[in-house]
């Protein structure tokens, strides 16, 4: 048999057999006979046998396999980069997004030029999201029009607090951070089933509301620096990942757009990074904006303050391990304001809803927070930002009964 396996007449057929079927496995198939079997009787014909050259189309099949598995290779990895870097450079028109923030958030200005720097909080507005008054006892309500109401209030009374109740008002930009959960998002079958609008023309909404607070802020300080973090309700996966949490993220899309929007505009400048955390420093205090999501839990009376401060201190000693230190740490997703030195914890702008109120959760009003870093002093001046007038429930007799 095997004399007959390497006869020339033999050997030619195996070559013209694997250059018909294009490859070793193909012709293998066709034969009827192993792989292997026919992998070595090919290449004792290539040694053994006088034929033409075959060319570039007819490569050792060693070769051409590994041609195959690298293009392989190489279309996958284009398939991946859809959900990232294609997606932003090719398909929304971005370049890369610039790492270090402008100089004017480093550089210590002149007296006259302004010694502080405010930083607007914006998250947790749950865009498309409703609440219903009747199943809160009247204490709030929001919606779209609500959200778009609250929007407008925001950037009009932080312009002025910041330029009619603060002697002097002069500074050298803003910086407007977003912290993520500015969609309400599909993540649970209550929101898909009773949201205003679905994800995408909620987003394209929202899209139109903070391109137009942006503009504002722009108009009223100069500059604008924008950093964001993706939230966990802006997710279009069942469960919040740890790889590539961006890019399955409508939080993100949505900040790709506003780059794109504020791409000819030399006051915008944005910083949306593929991790989770944000880091920029202003006159050296240096920030770590984080959406909140990885602190879980709850401490009877002291509530969402003992997962904050635990999660604090674990990304504080670990950040110091890899030269990302920070002074203070900003986060959302607890819709409660919580404003000291070390963290900021944010309110939200779409208020107290059903899962609060089914929960037993404190009462908040809308609000979001607003403060100055001084070029000397870091954070001296902490003031909320209250969405809403003054609410008062009406008075509402008990039900009774006759003794």
């Amino acid at each position: 048999m095997a004399g007959k396996a390497h006869d020339p007449e033999t050997l030619r057929a195996t070559i013209a057999a694997v250059r018909e079927h294009g490859g070793i496995a193909a012709a293998a198939r066709a034969l009827g006979m192993p792989v292997n079997t026919l992998h070595n009787r090919y290449h004792a014909a290539l040694s053994r046998v006088d034929t033409p050259s075959p060319g570039r189309a007819a490569l050792d099949d060693s070769l051409q396999d590994q041609l195959r598995e690298l293009k392989a290779r190489l279309a996958s990895a284009e398939r991946d980069s859809l959900t990232d870097d294609y997606v932003r450079r090719k398909i929304i028109g971005l370049s890369e997004q610039p790492v270090d923030p402008p100089q004017w958030l480093v550089r210590k200005p002149a007296a006259s030029g302004g010694l502080a720097v405010p930083t607007l909080l914006a998250s947790d507005w749950h865009w498309g999201e409703v609440v219903d008054p009747k199943q809160i006892n009247g204490v709030n309500e929001f919606n779209l029009a609500v959200g778009q109401r609250r929007a407008r209030r925001m950037i009009e009374r932080t312009v002025d607090l910041l330029t009619n109740h603060i002697r002097g008002g002069k500074y050298p930009g803003i910086v407007f951070a977003l912290g993520g959960d500015m969609m309400s998002g599909d993540i649970h079958d209550e929101l898909s089933e009773s949201n205003e609008k679905p994800v995408m023309p909620a987003l394209l909404d929202l899209l139109g509301v903070l391109t137009w607070c942006i503009e504002q802020l722009a108009d009223a300080f100069g500059n604008v620096f924008v950093p964001c973090v993706t939230g966990n309700h802006g997710r279009n996966t069942k469960k919040p990942r740890a790889k590539g949490r961006n890019y399955s993220n409508f939080d993100w899309l949505l900040y790709q757009f506003l780059s794109r929007q504020f791409r000819g505009d030399k006051r915008v400048v944005f910083h949306i990074p593929d991790g989770s955390d944000a880091h920029w420093s202003v006159f050296g205090h240096r920030y770590c904006l984080t959406h909140g999501d990885q602190f879980r839990g709850g401490d009877g009376m002291i509530g969402a303050l003992g997962p904050i401060i635990r999660g604090d201190h674990k990304k504080r000693s670990r950040n110091g391990q890899i030269d990302l230190g920070y002074d203070t740490l900003l986060l959302g997703h607890w819709h409660q304001l919580i404003q000291l030195q070390r963290l900021i914890v944010n309110g939200s702008l779409k208020g107290y809803d059903e899962y609060a109120a089914a929960n037993n959760f404190g009462y908040e009003i809308p609000q979001q927070a607003l403060w100055l870093t001084h070029a000397s002093h870091g954070i001296t001046l902490s003031m909320p930002v209250h969405l809403d007038e003054r609410h008062k429930v009406a008075d509402k007799e008990w039900i009774k009964w006759a003794a």
